[in-house]
Protein backbone atom coordinates (compact mmCIF):
# COMPACT_ATOMS: atom_id res chain seq x y z
CA UNK A 1 0.00 0.00 0.00
CA UNK A 2 2.74 2.46 0.96
CA UNK A 3 4.55 1.74 -2.32
CA UNK A 4 1.61 2.89 -4.43
CA UNK A 5 1.17 5.98 -2.22
CA UNK A 6 4.87 6.89 -2.44
CA UNK A 7 4.94 6.53 -6.24
CA UNK A 8 1.84 8.69 -6.62
CA UNK A 9 3.12 11.31 -4.20
CA UNK A 10 6.48 11.60 -5.94
CA UNK A 11 4.80 11.81 -9.35
CA UNK A 12 2.42 14.48 -8.06
CA UNK A 13 5.29 16.58 -6.72
CA UNK A 14 7.40 16.15 -9.88
CA UNK A 15 4.56 17.21 -12.18
CA UNK A 16 3.74 20.11 -9.88
CA UNK A 17 7.34 21.37 -10.25
CA UNK A 18 7.14 20.89 -14.03
CA UNK A 19 3.88 22.88 -14.21
CA UNK A 20 5.39 25.62 -12.04
CA UNK A 21 8.50 25.79 -14.23
CA UNK A 22 6.48 26.02 -17.45
CA UNK A 23 4.36 28.74 -15.88
CA UNK A 24 7.52 30.60 -14.85
CA UNK A 25 8.78 30.43 -18.44
CA UNK A 26 5.52 31.86 -19.74
CA UNK A 27 5.57 34.63 -17.14
CA UNK A 28 9.10 35.65 -18.17
CA UNK A 29 8.64 35.44 -21.92
CA UNK A 30 9.40 39.20 -22.22
CA UNK A 31 12.00 39.43 -19.46
CA UNK A 32 15.35 40.64 -20.93
CA UNK A 33 18.09 38.08 -20.51
CA UNK A 34 15.82 35.33 -19.21
CA UNK A 35 16.83 31.80 -20.18
CA UNK A 36 14.16 29.17 -20.60
CA UNK A 37 14.13 26.73 -17.66
CA UNK A 38 13.38 23.04 -17.75
CA UNK A 39 12.95 20.37 -15.09
CA UNK A 40 15.38 17.46 -15.04
CA UNK A 41 13.73 14.36 -13.57
CA UNK A 42 14.97 10.85 -12.99
CA UNK A 43 13.49 7.59 -11.83
CA UNK A 44 14.02 6.50 -8.23
CA UNK A 45 16.11 3.36 -7.93
CA UNK A 46 13.86 0.30 -7.76
CA UNK A 47 13.43 -1.84 -4.64
CA UNK A 48 14.67 -5.44 -4.81
CA UNK A 49 12.34 -8.26 -4.00
CA UNK A 50 12.35 -11.94 -4.60
CA UNK A 51 10.48 -11.47 -7.83
CA UNK A 52 12.60 -8.59 -9.15
CA UNK A 53 13.02 -4.83 -8.79
CA UNK A 54 9.90 -2.77 -8.28
CA UNK A 55 9.97 0.88 -9.38
CA UNK A 56 9.58 3.54 -6.71
CA UNK A 57 8.54 6.42 -8.95
CA UNK A 58 10.24 9.63 -10.00
CA UNK A 59 12.07 12.54 -8.43
CA UNK A 60 13.22 16.00 -9.50
CA UNK A 61 16.98 16.14 -9.96
CA UNK A 62 17.27 19.88 -10.69
CA UNK A 63 15.90 22.81 -12.66
CA UNK A 64 18.32 23.90 -15.36
CA UNK A 65 18.44 26.86 -17.74
CA UNK A 66 18.71 26.31 -21.46
CA UNK A 67 21.81 28.34 -22.11
CA UNK A 68 24.74 28.50 -24.54
CA UNK A 69 27.75 30.25 -23.08
CA UNK A 70 29.26 30.61 -26.54
CA UNK A 71 26.17 32.18 -28.13
CA UNK A 72 25.62 34.46 -25.14
CA UNK A 73 29.18 35.73 -25.39
CA UNK A 74 28.94 36.12 -29.16
CA UNK A 75 25.66 38.02 -28.88
CA UNK A 76 27.18 40.43 -26.36
CA UNK A 77 30.26 41.00 -28.54
CA UNK A 78 28.35 41.53 -31.77
CA UNK A 79 25.88 43.81 -30.01
CA UNK A 80 28.78 45.83 -28.66
CA UNK A 81 30.30 46.34 -32.12
CA UNK A 82 26.90 47.26 -33.52
CA UNK A 83 26.40 49.82 -30.75
CA UNK A 84 29.74 51.47 -31.58
CA UNK A 85 29.04 51.62 -35.30
CA UNK A 86 25.48 52.90 -34.88
CA UNK A 87 26.53 55.55 -32.36
CA UNK A 88 29.28 56.88 -34.63
CA UNK A 89 26.92 56.86 -37.63
CA UNK A 90 24.33 58.92 -35.74
CA UNK A 91 26.96 61.45 -34.69
CA UNK A 92 28.35 61.72 -38.21
CA UNK A 93 24.87 62.41 -39.59
CA UNK A 94 24.64 65.37 -37.22
CA UNK A 95 28.03 66.49 -38.48
CA UNK A 96 26.84 66.20 -42.07
CA UNK A 97 23.98 68.57 -41.27
CA UNK A 98 26.53 71.24 -40.29
CA UNK A 99 28.34 70.93 -43.63
CA UNK A 100 25.21 71.51 -45.69
CA UNK A 101 25.23 72.52 -49.32
CA UNK A 102 22.97 74.70 -51.40
CA UNK A 103 22.32 78.43 -51.00
CA UNK A 104 22.50 78.21 -47.20
CA UNK A 105 25.96 76.61 -47.17
CA UNK A 106 29.35 78.18 -46.58
CA UNK A 107 30.45 77.43 -50.13
CA UNK A 108 27.64 79.52 -51.58
CA UNK A 109 28.52 82.45 -49.31
CA UNK A 110 32.18 82.32 -50.38
CA UNK A 111 31.18 82.41 -54.04
CA UNK A 112 28.64 85.18 -53.44
CA UNK A 113 31.22 87.32 -51.66
CA UNK A 114 33.90 86.99 -54.33
CA UNK A 115 31.41 87.37 -57.18
CA UNK A 116 30.03 90.55 -55.62
CA UNK A 117 33.30 92.33 -56.37
CA UNK A 118 32.32 92.21 -60.05
CA UNK A 119 29.76 94.99 -59.50
CA UNK A 120 32.28 96.94 -57.44
CA UNK A 121 34.83 96.64 -60.23
CA UNK A 122 32.25 97.99 -62.70
CA UNK A 123 31.30 100.93 -60.42
CA UNK A 124 34.07 101.48 -57.82
CA UNK A 125 32.39 104.57 -56.34
CA UNK A 126 28.91 103.04 -56.12
CA UNK A 127 28.16 102.74 -52.39
CA UNK A 128 25.36 100.28 -53.07
CA UNK A 129 27.73 97.86 -54.78
CA UNK A 130 30.23 98.32 -51.97
CA UNK A 131 27.54 97.74 -49.35
CA UNK A 132 26.46 94.54 -51.05
CA UNK A 133 30.05 93.24 -51.09
CA UNK A 134 30.56 94.08 -47.44
CA UNK A 135 27.23 92.44 -46.58
CA UNK A 136 28.29 89.32 -48.44
CA UNK A 137 31.57 89.29 -46.51
CA UNK A 138 29.63 89.62 -43.25
CA UNK A 139 27.32 86.79 -44.27
CA UNK A 140 30.25 84.51 -45.07
CA UNK A 141 31.93 85.13 -41.71
CA UNK A 142 28.60 84.62 -39.94
CA UNK A 143 28.24 81.20 -41.57
CA UNK A 144 31.77 80.25 -40.53
CA UNK A 145 31.01 81.30 -36.96
CA UNK A 146 27.69 79.45 -36.96
CA UNK A 147 29.29 76.26 -38.24
CA UNK A 148 32.03 76.57 -35.63
CA UNK A 149 29.44 77.10 -32.90
CA UNK A 150 27.48 74.06 -34.02
CA UNK A 151 30.66 71.98 -34.00
CA UNK A 152 31.30 73.12 -30.43
CA UNK A 153 27.72 72.25 -29.49
CA UNK A 154 28.15 68.82 -31.05
CA UNK A 155 31.36 68.30 -29.10
CA UNK A 156 29.67 69.29 -25.86
CA UNK A 157 26.77 66.97 -26.64
CA UNK A 158 29.20 64.13 -27.35
CA UNK A 159 31.01 64.81 -24.07
CA UNK A 160 27.68 64.74 -22.24
CA UNK A 161 26.83 61.38 -23.82
CA UNK A 162 30.26 60.07 -22.84
CA UNK A 163 29.66 61.08 -19.22
CA UNK A 164 26.26 59.39 -19.21
CA UNK A 165 27.74 56.22 -20.69
CA UNK A 166 30.59 56.32 -18.19
CA UNK A 167 28.13 56.58 -15.30
CA UNK A 168 26.21 53.59 -16.67
CA UNK A 169 29.42 51.54 -17.04
CA UNK A 170 30.53 52.21 -13.48
CA UNK A 171 27.06 51.36 -12.19
CA UNK A 172 26.91 48.11 -14.16
CA UNK A 173 30.39 46.95 -13.10
CA UNK A 174 29.43 47.58 -9.48
CA UNK A 175 26.26 45.51 -9.90
CA UNK A 176 28.21 42.71 -11.61
CA UNK A 177 30.67 42.62 -8.72
CA UNK A 178 27.76 42.47 -6.26
CA UNK A 179 26.14 39.67 -8.30
CA UNK A 180 29.43 37.77 -8.22
CA UNK A 181 29.41 37.88 -4.44
CA UNK A 182 25.84 36.55 -4.18
CA UNK A 183 26.44 33.83 -6.77
CA UNK A 184 29.64 32.68 -5.08
CA UNK A 185 27.73 32.25 -1.80
CA UNK A 186 24.84 30.45 -3.52
CA UNK A 187 27.20 28.02 -5.26
CA UNK A 188 27.95 26.52 -1.85
CA UNK A 189 24.51 24.87 -1.86
CA UNK A 190 25.61 22.56 -4.66
CA UNK A 191 23.01 23.95 -7.11
CA UNK A 192 23.47 26.76 -9.61
CA UNK A 193 21.39 29.90 -8.88
CA UNK A 194 20.02 30.03 -12.42
CA UNK A 195 18.02 33.24 -12.03
CA UNK A 196 21.08 35.04 -10.65
CA UNK A 197 23.20 33.73 -13.51
CA UNK A 198 20.66 35.09 -16.00
CA UNK A 199 20.66 38.44 -14.27
CA UNK A 200 24.44 38.64 -14.32
CA UNK A 201 24.58 37.69 -18.00
CA UNK A 202 22.05 40.43 -18.71
CA UNK A 203 24.18 42.95 -16.81
CA UNK A 204 27.23 41.90 -18.86
CA UNK A 205 25.20 42.22 -22.06
CA UNK A 206 24.09 45.73 -21.08
CA UNK A 207 27.67 46.62 -20.17
CA UNK A 208 28.84 45.57 -23.64
CA UNK A 209 26.43 48.05 -25.20
CA UNK A 210 28.55 50.78 -23.62
CA UNK A 211 32.00 49.21 -23.75
CA UNK A 212 33.21 45.94 -25.24
CA UNK A 213 34.48 43.46 -22.66
CA UNK A 214 35.82 39.95 -22.33
CA UNK A 215 35.16 37.67 -19.37
CA UNK A 216 36.88 34.85 -17.49
CA UNK A 217 34.92 32.53 -15.18
CA UNK A 218 36.40 31.35 -11.90
CA UNK A 219 35.78 28.07 -10.05
CA UNK A 220 33.82 29.84 -7.32
CA UNK A 221 31.19 30.99 -9.83
CA UNK A 222 32.41 34.58 -10.15
CA UNK A 223 33.22 36.18 -13.51
CA UNK A 224 36.01 38.71 -14.04
CA UNK A 225 35.45 41.39 -16.68
CA UNK A 226 38.24 42.89 -18.79
CA UNK A 227 38.33 45.84 -21.19
CA UNK A 228 40.83 46.69 -23.97
CA UNK A 229 42.12 43.14 -23.91
CA UNK A 230 43.59 42.84 -20.44
CA UNK A 231 42.57 45.78 -18.28
CA UNK A 232 40.36 44.52 -15.41
CA UNK A 233 37.04 46.25 -14.80
CA UNK A 234 35.76 43.59 -12.39
CA UNK A 235 37.93 41.14 -10.48
CA UNK A 236 35.76 38.76 -8.51
CA UNK A 237 33.73 40.89 -6.13
CA UNK A 238 35.67 44.15 -6.72
CA UNK A 239 34.93 46.71 -9.45
CA UNK A 240 37.36 49.33 -10.75
CA UNK A 241 35.93 52.69 -11.84
CA UNK A 242 36.50 54.41 -15.17
CA UNK A 243 36.85 58.18 -15.65
CA UNK A 244 37.42 60.70 -18.44
CA UNK A 245 40.39 63.02 -18.90
CA UNK A 246 42.17 65.06 -21.58
CA UNK A 247 45.09 63.67 -23.54
CA UNK A 248 48.74 64.09 -22.61
CA UNK A 249 48.86 67.49 -24.35
CA UNK A 250 45.79 68.80 -22.57
CA UNK A 251 44.03 69.20 -25.94
CA UNK A 252 40.48 70.35 -25.10
CA UNK A 253 39.18 68.82 -28.32
CA UNK A 254 40.00 65.27 -27.22
CA UNK A 255 38.90 62.95 -24.42
CA UNK A 256 40.63 59.88 -23.07
CA UNK A 257 39.33 57.01 -20.95
CA UNK A 258 41.13 56.27 -17.68
CA UNK A 259 40.97 53.11 -15.57
CA UNK A 260 41.68 53.65 -11.90
CA UNK A 261 43.28 50.95 -9.80
CA UNK A 262 44.32 52.33 -6.44
CA UNK A 263 46.93 54.98 -7.12
CA UNK A 264 47.50 53.74 -10.68
CA UNK A 265 45.86 55.36 -13.69
CA UNK A 266 45.86 53.56 -17.04
CA UNK A 267 44.98 55.52 -20.20
CA UNK A 268 42.84 53.41 -22.52
CA UNK A 269 43.01 54.43 -26.17
CA UNK A 270 39.75 54.28 -28.10
CA UNK A 271 41.40 52.12 -30.77
CA UNK A 272 41.74 49.29 -28.21
CA UNK A 273 38.12 49.41 -27.05
CA UNK A 274 36.64 47.53 -29.98
CA UNK A 275 32.93 48.14 -29.56
CA UNK A 276 30.35 49.84 -27.39
CA UNK A 277 28.80 53.29 -27.41
CA UNK A 278 31.84 54.79 -25.68
CA UNK A 279 34.15 53.53 -28.42
CA UNK A 280 31.91 55.09 -31.08
CA UNK A 281 31.66 58.39 -29.20
CA UNK A 282 35.40 58.58 -28.52
CA UNK A 283 36.28 57.79 -32.11
CA UNK A 284 33.87 60.43 -33.33
CA UNK A 285 35.10 63.10 -30.92
CA UNK A 286 38.82 62.39 -31.15
CA UNK A 287 38.99 61.73 -34.89
CA UNK A 288 35.92 62.64 -36.94
CA UNK A 289 35.08 65.85 -35.10
CA UNK A 290 38.72 66.96 -35.06
CA UNK A 291 38.97 66.33 -38.81
CA UNK A 292 35.80 68.32 -39.44
CA UNK A 293 37.01 71.20 -37.27
CA UNK A 294 40.30 71.24 -39.16
CA UNK A 295 38.50 71.28 -42.52
CA UNK A 296 36.40 74.24 -41.41
CA UNK A 297 39.30 76.08 -39.76
CA UNK A 298 41.61 75.53 -42.73
CA UNK A 299 38.96 77.03 -45.03
CA UNK A 300 38.48 80.07 -42.83
CA UNK A 301 42.22 80.62 -42.38
CA UNK A 302 43.10 80.16 -46.06
CA UNK A 303 40.28 82.36 -47.38
CA UNK A 304 40.84 85.00 -44.71
CA UNK A 305 44.59 85.05 -45.29
CA UNK A 306 44.57 85.44 -49.10
CA UNK A 307 41.66 87.90 -49.03
CA UNK A 308 43.37 90.07 -46.42
CA UNK A 309 46.61 89.99 -48.36
CA UNK A 310 44.93 91.06 -51.58
CA UNK A 311 42.75 93.66 -49.87
CA UNK A 312 45.78 95.27 -48.23
CA UNK A 313 47.26 95.92 -51.69
CA UNK A 314 44.44 98.29 -52.66
CA UNK A 315 43.20 101.74 -51.65
CA UNK A 316 39.81 102.63 -50.18
CA UNK A 317 37.39 105.29 -51.43
CA UNK A 318 39.27 107.97 -49.45
CA UNK A 319 42.61 107.05 -51.00
CA UNK A 320 43.91 105.35 -47.87
CA UNK A 321 45.90 102.11 -48.12
CA UNK A 322 43.79 99.05 -47.47
CA UNK A 323 44.19 96.85 -44.41
CA UNK A 324 42.68 93.49 -43.46
CA UNK A 325 39.17 92.75 -44.63
CA UNK A 326 38.77 90.04 -41.97
CA UNK A 327 39.97 89.63 -38.43
CA UNK A 328 40.75 86.20 -37.01
CA UNK A 329 42.34 84.94 -33.83
CA UNK A 330 46.07 84.37 -34.01
CA UNK A 331 47.02 80.73 -34.45
CA UNK A 332 47.37 79.04 -31.04
CA UNK A 333 50.76 78.12 -29.63
CA UNK A 334 51.75 74.46 -29.78
CA UNK A 335 50.59 72.43 -26.76
CA UNK A 336 53.42 70.89 -24.70
CA UNK A 337 53.20 67.29 -23.50
CA UNK A 338 52.78 66.83 -19.76
CA UNK A 339 56.06 64.88 -19.68
CA UNK A 340 58.18 67.68 -21.21
CA UNK A 341 61.20 68.79 -19.20
CA UNK A 342 61.90 71.84 -21.38
CA UNK A 343 60.21 75.23 -21.06
CA UNK A 344 59.94 76.33 -24.69
CA UNK A 345 56.88 78.07 -26.14
CA UNK A 346 56.32 77.34 -29.82
CA UNK A 347 54.62 80.02 -31.93
CA UNK A 348 52.64 79.00 -35.00
CA UNK A 349 51.96 81.29 -37.99
CA UNK A 350 51.15 81.01 -41.70
CA UNK A 351 54.23 81.07 -43.91
CA UNK A 352 54.92 84.23 -45.92
CA UNK A 353 54.15 85.29 -48.52
CA UNK A 354 50.65 84.51 -47.27
CA UNK A 355 49.28 83.24 -50.57
CA UNK A 356 51.97 80.57 -50.82
CA UNK A 357 51.46 79.54 -47.22
CA UNK A 358 47.67 79.55 -47.38
CA UNK A 359 47.59 77.41 -50.52
CA UNK A 360 49.80 74.79 -48.87
CA UNK A 361 47.73 74.44 -45.69
CA UNK A 362 46.56 70.91 -44.89
CA UNK A 363 43.55 70.07 -42.71
CA UNK A 364 45.55 68.35 -39.99
CA UNK A 365 47.11 68.61 -36.55
CA UNK A 366 50.82 67.89 -36.08
CA UNK A 367 53.00 66.31 -33.41
CA UNK A 368 56.57 67.57 -32.99
CA UNK A 369 59.13 65.26 -31.39
CA UNK A 370 62.53 66.68 -30.40
CA UNK A 371 65.30 64.08 -30.39
CA UNK A 372 67.69 66.91 -29.49
CA UNK A 373 67.25 70.65 -28.85
CA UNK A 374 67.74 71.31 -32.58
CA UNK A 375 66.53 68.18 -34.38
CA UNK A 376 63.64 65.80 -34.48
CA UNK A 377 60.55 65.02 -36.54
CA UNK A 378 57.09 66.35 -37.31
CA UNK A 379 54.21 63.89 -37.79
CA UNK A 380 51.18 64.99 -39.79
CA UNK A 381 48.45 63.28 -37.80
CA UNK A 382 45.87 63.14 -40.60
CA UNK A 383 47.88 60.56 -42.55
CA UNK A 384 50.92 59.75 -40.36
CA UNK A 385 53.45 61.36 -42.73
CA UNK A 386 56.73 62.02 -40.86
CA UNK A 387 59.16 64.81 -41.78
CA UNK A 388 62.57 65.20 -40.16
CA UNK A 389 64.27 68.49 -39.27
CA UNK A 390 67.80 69.36 -38.18
CA UNK A 391 67.34 73.06 -37.52
CA UNK A 392 64.73 75.02 -35.59
CA UNK A 393 64.93 78.37 -37.39
CA UNK A 394 62.00 78.06 -37.97
CA UNK A 395 60.26 74.72 -38.57
CA UNK A 396 58.08 74.72 -41.67
CA UNK A 397 55.43 72.27 -42.82
CA UNK A 398 52.33 72.52 -45.03
CA UNK A 399 52.30 76.31 -45.18
CA UNK A 400 52.91 76.71 -41.43
CA UNK A 401 55.88 78.29 -39.71
CA UNK A 402 56.74 77.10 -36.17
CA UNK A 403 59.16 79.17 -34.12
CA UNK A 404 60.61 78.70 -30.64
CA UNK A 405 59.43 81.91 -29.02
CA UNK A 406 60.55 81.68 -25.42
CA UNK A 407 62.27 79.11 -23.23
CA UNK A 408 64.34 76.16 -24.34
CA UNK A 409 63.76 72.68 -25.74
CA UNK A 410 65.27 69.52 -24.29
CA UNK A 411 65.65 66.08 -25.84
CA UNK A 412 62.45 64.07 -25.66
CA UNK A 413 60.11 67.07 -25.57
CA UNK A 414 56.92 66.72 -27.59
CA UNK A 415 54.37 69.29 -28.79
CA UNK A 416 50.96 69.16 -30.42
CA UNK A 417 50.18 71.77 -33.08
CA UNK A 418 46.45 72.52 -33.54
CA UNK A 419 46.63 75.44 -36.00
CA UNK A 420 42.94 75.75 -36.83
CA UNK A 421 41.27 75.66 -33.43
CA UNK A 422 39.38 78.89 -32.87
CA UNK A 423 39.91 80.37 -36.34
CA UNK A 424 36.47 79.90 -37.88
CA UNK A 425 34.68 80.90 -34.67
CA UNK A 426 36.55 84.20 -34.49
CA UNK A 427 36.26 85.28 -38.13
CA UNK A 428 34.49 88.60 -38.80
CA UNK A 429 34.87 91.67 -40.97
CA UNK A 430 37.35 94.27 -39.74
CA UNK A 431 35.23 97.33 -40.57
CA UNK A 432 31.62 98.29 -41.18
CA UNK A 433 31.88 101.22 -43.63
CA UNK A 434 31.58 100.35 -47.35
CA UNK A 435 33.92 103.25 -48.14
CA UNK A 436 36.72 101.30 -46.42
CA UNK A 437 36.76 98.59 -49.07
CA UNK A 438 40.18 98.87 -50.73
CA UNK A 439 39.27 98.14 -54.34
CA UNK A 440 41.23 100.87 -56.16
CA UNK A 441 44.31 100.23 -58.34
CA UNK A 442 47.45 99.06 -56.61
CA UNK A 443 50.50 96.92 -57.12
CA UNK A 444 48.95 93.50 -57.65
CA UNK A 445 50.37 90.01 -57.46
CA UNK A 446 47.35 88.68 -59.40
CA UNK A 447 47.06 89.80 -63.04
CA UNK A 448 43.59 91.36 -63.33
CA UNK A 449 44.15 94.00 -66.26
CA UNK A 450 42.83 97.40 -64.50
CA UNK A 451 41.77 97.28 -60.43
CA UNK A 452 41.91 95.49 -56.84
CA UNK A 453 38.21 94.64 -57.07
CA UNK A 454 38.98 92.44 -60.07
CA UNK A 455 41.91 90.94 -58.19
CA UNK A 456 39.62 90.18 -55.26
CA UNK A 457 37.12 88.56 -57.62
CA UNK A 458 39.90 86.53 -59.26
CA UNK A 459 40.62 84.85 -55.90
CA UNK A 460 37.70 82.54 -56.60
CA UNK A 461 39.83 80.67 -59.16
CA UNK A 462 42.95 80.49 -56.99
CA UNK A 463 44.10 76.88 -56.38
CA UNK A 464 43.73 77.19 -52.63
CA UNK A 465 42.53 73.80 -51.37
CA UNK A 466 44.67 70.83 -52.38
CA UNK A 467 44.61 71.98 -55.99
CA UNK A 468 40.91 72.89 -55.93
CA UNK A 469 39.81 76.48 -56.44
CA UNK A 470 38.66 78.72 -53.61
CA UNK A 471 35.02 78.33 -54.57
CA UNK A 472 35.35 74.52 -54.84
CA UNK A 473 37.08 74.07 -51.51
CA UNK A 474 33.86 73.72 -49.55
CA UNK A 475 32.57 71.08 -51.96
CA UNK A 476 35.70 69.03 -51.23
CA UNK A 477 35.08 69.34 -47.50
CA UNK A 478 31.44 68.29 -47.94
CA UNK A 479 32.54 65.30 -50.00
CA UNK A 480 35.00 64.20 -47.32
CA UNK A 481 32.31 64.32 -44.64
CA UNK A 482 29.84 62.60 -46.97
CA UNK A 483 32.23 59.72 -47.63
CA UNK A 484 32.62 59.21 -43.88
CA UNK A 485 28.86 59.18 -43.37
CA UNK A 486 28.34 56.76 -46.24
CA UNK A 487 31.01 54.40 -44.94
CA UNK A 488 29.70 54.58 -41.37
CA UNK A 489 26.13 53.92 -42.54
CA UNK A 490 27.18 50.82 -44.44
CA UNK A 491 29.29 49.54 -41.56
CA UNK A 492 26.48 50.11 -39.06
CA UNK A 493 24.01 48.21 -41.27
CA UNK A 494 26.35 45.23 -41.60
CA UNK A 495 27.19 45.04 -37.89
CA UNK A 496 23.51 45.38 -36.97
CA UNK A 497 22.61 42.51 -39.30
CA UNK A 498 25.31 40.31 -37.77
CA UNK A 499 24.16 41.18 -34.26
CA UNK A 500 20.53 40.42 -35.10
CA UNK A 501 21.39 37.01 -36.58
CA UNK A 502 23.52 35.99 -33.60
CA UNK A 503 20.79 37.14 -31.21
CA UNK A 504 18.30 34.97 -33.10
CA UNK A 505 20.62 32.00 -32.67
CA UNK A 506 20.90 32.73 -28.96
CA UNK A 507 17.17 33.06 -28.43
CA UNK A 508 16.55 29.85 -30.37
CA UNK A 509 18.40 28.11 -27.54
CA UNK A 510 17.49 30.25 -24.54
CA UNK A 511 14.26 31.94 -25.55
CA UNK A 512 10.73 30.99 -24.49
CA UNK A 513 8.33 29.64 -27.11
CA UNK A 514 4.79 30.20 -25.88
CA UNK A 515 3.29 27.46 -28.06
CA UNK A 516 5.82 24.96 -26.77
CA UNK A 517 5.22 25.94 -23.16
CA UNK A 518 1.44 25.75 -23.61
CA UNK A 519 1.80 22.22 -24.95
CA UNK A 520 3.96 21.29 -21.98
CA UNK A 521 1.36 22.67 -19.59
CA UNK A 522 -1.26 20.34 -21.07
CA UNK A 523 1.14 17.41 -20.88
CA UNK A 524 2.09 18.09 -17.26
CA UNK A 525 -1.56 18.76 -16.33
CA UNK A 526 -2.55 15.32 -17.60
CA UNK A 527 0.36 13.74 -15.76
CA UNK A 528 -0.60 15.60 -12.60
CA UNK A 529 -4.21 14.46 -12.89
CA UNK A 530 -3.10 10.87 -13.47
CA UNK A 531 -0.83 11.10 -10.40
CA UNK A 532 -3.72 12.42 -8.37
CA UNK A 533 -5.85 9.52 -9.66
CA UNK A 534 -3.16 7.15 -8.44
CA UNK A 535 -3.45 8.63 -4.95
CA UNK A 536 -7.23 8.38 -5.16
CA UNK A 537 -7.00 4.70 -6.08
CA UNK A 538 -4.53 4.13 -3.27
CA UNK A 539 -6.96 5.74 -0.84
CA UNK A 540 -9.84 3.62 -2.18
CA UNK A 541 -7.82 0.41 -1.75
CA UNK A 542 -6.90 1.43 1.75
CA UNK A 543 -10.54 2.15 2.62
CA UNK A 544 -11.60 -1.25 1.24
CA UNK A 545 -8.91 -2.93 3.34
CA UNK A 546 -10.11 -1.18 6.49
CA UNK A 547 -13.71 -2.17 5.80
CA UNK A 548 -12.70 -5.80 5.30
CA UNK A 549 -10.71 -5.89 8.52
CA UNK A 550 -13.49 -4.23 10.52
CA UNK A 551 -15.89 -7.05 9.60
Amino acid sequence: MSGILDVGTRALKANQVAIQTAGNNIANVNTPGYSRQSVVIQNVAGQFSGTGYYGKGVEVLTVQRNHSEFLTRQAAQSGSISAADTTRMNQLKQLEDIFQGGPAGIGASVSDMLNSFSDVASAPTDLTARTVSLSMANEMTARFRTASSRLNDLKQGTTSQLKDALSAVNSLTGRIAAANEVIARAQGSGQSPIDLLDQRDQLISELNKYIQTSSVAADDGTVSIFVAGSQPLVLGTAARPLSLTTDEFGDPAKTKLVLKSGADRVIIEEATLGGGQMAGLLRFQNSDLVDASNLLGRMALAIGTVTNDQHSKGFDLKGQPGGDLFTMNALPNALPAATNSGSATLWVTVQTPPTTGAAALAASNYEINFSSPSSGSITRLSDGLISSFSSTSPLTIDGLSITIGTGSVTSGDRYLVTPYSGVAGSMKTDFSLPTSLAVADSALYIDTNSGNAKAMMALRDLALFDGASTTDGYASAMAEIGVKVQGATYTAAVSQSIADNIEKDRTSVSGVNLDEEAAKLLQYQQSYQASAKMLQISQSIFDTLLQTISR
